[in-house]
């Protein structure tokens, strides 16, 4: 039986914040409805640790934009992370490709993940499919991933209908919270 359009067992489900940091905020072309995103992405935040359902961030590191210890490397300041959220490091856009992601969900039982963050043409698209991949059931947050690109509000829309097709659920992040 599809797991897709069942209700959401939140005790299974884990929440994937993914590479939402400091430098990506700082480009010349800025993140398309950015504070709208940053919020949404707050409000399932909130929603998980209500329920005591893991928020996993991810963080992107490369020799370029996000280096490894700078400033604009670090997840953003307007994110509700806490000390005790587990953050994966990963080198590849696809945040299961040679991280301990697959093994840390693997532990809280995790058959679900909702997906967040940046940027939806590159890393947020990889790492569905790569969920996928998996066998966990995807569910993307249409309102909670963005770009910088100056297409942003068409990329989303094409990522949007591309992960559906895929097989990956793409629900607005309210609905998710009400579910």
């Amino acid at each position: 039986m599809s797991k897709k359009n069942q209700p959401l067992d939140i005790d299974h489900t884990a929440l994937l914040v993914i590479d939402v940091q400091q430098a990506l905020f700082e480009r010349s072309t800025p993140i398309y409805k950015a504070e709208q995103m940053v919020s949404n992405i707050n409000s399932l935040i909130a929603h998980f640790r209500k329920n005591s359902s893991p928020v996993v961030f991810i963080q992107h590191e490369n020799n370029k934009v996000v280096l490894k210890g700078t400033p604009g490397w670090q997840i953003h300041a307007g994110l509700a992370r806490e000390e005790s959220d587990p953050v994966v490091q990963k080198q590849h856009g696809n945040a299961f490709e040679k991280t301990e992601l697959h093994e840390l969900l693997e532990t809280h039982g995790v058959n679900t993940i909702v997906v967040t963050g940046l940027v939806s043409n590159g890393c947020v698209k990889a790492s569905c499919l790569g969920g996928l991949e998996l066998g966990y059931r995807v569910i993307l947050a249409a309102d909670g991933h963005s770009s910088w690109h100056k297409d942003t509000a068409k990329i989303i829309k094409t990522i949007n209908q591309e992960m559906e097709e895929a097989g990956v659920e793409v629900i607005q992040a309210e609905e998710i919270v009400s579910a």
